[in-house]
């Protein structure tokens, strides 16, 4: 017999309440008990970034978090940004700048950067390098994804003057 815990907390602006093992990964909870397939398993180990998702509006590696630290907190995964039909900003910038090629890497590198913007509107390059620095692209060489980001926030700062 297996033990559960309950859970209840905030997922993409929804109040979420749930049973789980005490010992699941919010990765495997996110993908695998509620079907938000956005953040990757890449490493399992922390190092790449690509099952980063927003805890409190922090960027957090999923895969390095267990279900019980949810607990009454607020959860965006890329879902939660935006959808294909109304993409955040920095989706939408991704896209239009081809900082998007295989794909694996992108929810990450949006949760990095909707971090960034949210309390830096106005980063430089290098702020933006460091944001996305823990996540990995084997694709694009990061060039366009800092262009992308920086899109974005020239968009910001002209709405902010």
């Amino acid at each position: 017999m297996s033990k559960t815990i309950t859970l209840t907390f905030t997922l993409n602006g929804r109040q979420v309440r749930l049973e789980t093992r005490p010992g699941t990964r919010v990765l495997d909870l996110l993908r695998g008990e509620m079907g938000l397939t956005a953040a990757k398993e890449g490493c399992g180990s922390g190092e790449c970034g690509a099952c980063a998702i927003l805890v409190d509006g922090t960027a957090k590696l999923s895969c390095l978090m267990l279900a019980a630290q949810l607990e009454g907190r607020e959860i965006v995964t890329a879902e939660g940004l935006g959808t294909v039909e109304h993409p955040h900003p920095i989706q939408a910038s991704l896209a239009e700048n081809g900082a998007v090629q295989c794909g694996y890497c992108t929810p990450g590198m949006t949760i990095a950067a909707a971090e960034l913007l949210a309390h830096t509107p106005c980063p430089d390059r290098g702020e933006v390098r460091e944001a996305i620095s823990g996540n990995l692209c084997r694709c694009t060489g990061y060039v366009k994804i800092v262009d992308a980001v920086m899109a974005v926030s020239r968009t910001t700062g002209e709405k902010n003057s």
